[in-house]
Order: structure tokens, then sequence, then C-alpha cells
């Protein structure tokens, strides 16, 4: 099972880029998006979690994809890096907290939790909510899943022994997933449009 590498990530060979970006910007469809995490479910079912912690935004689908194959609850926390001008802020601002006296957050104590996001891009954030949980919650242990990590030199650094696992190794480029759609001016018919045109252009399926 993957630890998470310090500094520059490394790319897993089977994990190779396959999109082209479009204007900057690499495009992910629903269906590419539920594949990639999909394959991520052996190896979390070996951690064997008890509870997923979903970052908001970009963490929830992901993780209610992962729900349904690993029948387990989950819950939410909300933290932003990036303002509403895509601009990183000079800290993380943590908006959410969940209750570790409901049903689902008595799960986090001394057992095993898996903090899913959407990427991996400076791990940032991710160091911000593993150490956050470990402090406040005291987890028996924790495991990152994202569904991308970028292909670069992280300012994040995330704890030793927290399990580390990433879908898929993509390029350094701005992801956009169809649950953002509208916020680039797309319906998500136009969004599938251009995550499968990106795919076209790397010559791959769509």
């Amino acid at each position: 099972m993957a630890t998470p590498a310090e500094g520059q990530a490394k790319q897993d060979p089977a994990n190779k880029p396959t999109k082209t970006p479009i204007d900057g910007k690499v495009y992910f469809s629903y269906a590419e998006i539920h594949d990639t995490v999909s394959k991520l479910v052996p190896q979390i079912q070996e951690f064997d979690p008890s509870v997923i912690i979903a970052i908001g935004g970009g963490g929830f689908i992901p993780a209610r994809m992962l729900r349904t194959e690993l029948q387990i609850p989950i819950l939410a926390v909300s933290l932003e890096l990036y303002d509403d001008t895509n601009t990183a802020r000079s800290t993380v601002k943590k908006v959410q907290w969940f209750d570790e006296h409901s049903d689902a957050g008595s799960l986090v104590r001394n057992q095993k939790v898996l903090i899913v996001d959407e990427v991996d891009d400076t791990r940032t954030t991710l160091q911000y909510c593993v150490e956050e949980v470990m402090k406040t919650n005291g987890p028996a242990g924790v495991a990152v899943a994202v569904v991308h990590n970028k292909i670069k030199s992280k300012k994040g650094e995330l704890p030793e022994g927290v399990v580390y696992m990433a879908g898929a190794d993509v390029e350094d480029h701005w992801n956009c997933y169809p649950w953002d759609a509208a916020a680039y001016g797309n319906t998500i018919y136009e969004h599938e449009a251009m995550a499968n045109k990106c795919t076209e252009n790397s010559g791959g399926t769509p």
C-alpha cells in the first residue's frame, strides 16, 4: 500500500496521463471520474476504514461514489484554499467540521478513517485536513484517496504513517470537473463534449 512521496510527486507508469488540454484546461467526464474512483476500491478495502471524510466541495462526489462500493458512512468537512477568484490564500480556511458525537462522527476516534478529495495539487489542503483530524479527533489510522495527483513539486507534506492513494497521475494543468461545469460557463453536456475532445486529442478513446 502506497505512502506519500515527499516533494516531487512520482508518476506511476500504470497511471500515465492520457488527456490533452484545451486552452490550458483539462476536462474530465463523470464516467472517467467514476472509473478512476472505482479502481481505488481494492486498495481502500485493504486499509479497511470505518468512515469516509469528504473534503468539500471537490471531494463530495468521489466520496459518494466510494460509499456505494465500500458501504461505510460519509462525514463532510469544508476547507478553502482558493477564494472566489481562484487565488490561493496564505493559509487554509476551516469553514465546516463534523460533529464527533454524531453517529458517523463517533466512528473516527480510535478507528481508521479515509479522507477523500478530488485532486492533490499543492498538497496544502490535504496536509491541513489530515493534521486537523489527527489533532482534533484522534483516529487510529488515516488514509488519503484522491482522484487525481498532479505531477509537480508539493508545498504540503503528509505526516508519517498516512496511507496515500491516487486514482491517476495527471500533468500540471487546470482540471475542470463535471460538477463545476457551470463555473466555466458550460452546461453538463458541453462539459462532457469538452472532456471527450481532450481524450480524442490525446489519441485515446472517449
